[in-house]
């Protein structure tokens, strides 16, 4: 795995959101979505409960600039929302390719953030990929629909570890071609 410094993380702006480099002070907003099951329960990397530290140790990973994941906040408060909402991410493979990880805060599924998000990230294409992957566990159609929506094609089922659920669950994957 290509393990990369990214310098100068730039920030992406939408109509409604701005996506911008964690820092310090999304600890808070990010402790109080993390901690909610049904969200933990939909990533395969997010314990439920969420142990001490693990948001802090995330912010620090994504503002040291010496992980091969880049990480963004999905900041509303260009539309006068919360300053954090979400968390949108590549993380960085070898080949020009990344795989695109994202989660939003319950109280805003299922309205439009994370498709305006993603697009918004292809279109921006920060890290110069030629390919994006992604994956979705099963019973999240949703998630599935944004990855549709935004042009990625199916690859095929296979599965990941949920450590919220400590099971291994079906999953959808998807790629989309970007050179």
């Amino acid at each position: 795995m290509k393990q990369a410094t990214v310098t100068l993380q730039p920030t992406i702006e939408t109509e409604r959101f701005r996506l911008r480099p964690l820092n310090k002070a999304d600890t808070g907003l990010i402790t109080l979505y993390a901690s909610e099951k049904r969200l933990a329960e939909m990533t395969p990397n997010m314990a439920h409960p969420l142990p001490p530290g693990a948001v802090e140790a995330l912010v620090d990973r994504a503002t040291s600039g010496q992980s091969a994941d880049v990480i963004w906040a999905i900041d509303a408060s260009p539309s006068c929302g919360a300053e954090l909402v979400g968390i949108i991410e590549l993380h960085q493979m070898d080949r020009a390719q990344s795989e695109i990880r994202y989660w939003v805060a319950p109280t805003m599924w299922n309205t439009g953030i994370a498709s305006e998000v993603v697009r918004a990230i292809i279109a921006a294409n920060p890290l110069a990929n030629e390919t994006i992957f992604a994956s979705v566990f099963q019973d999240n159609p949703s998630s599935a629909r944004v990855l549709v929506n935004t042009g990625f094609e199916y690859l095929g089922d296979a599965e990941s570890y949920s450590v919220a659920r400590r099971a291994a669950v079906p999953t959808w994957t998807y790629l989309k071609k970007l050179g």
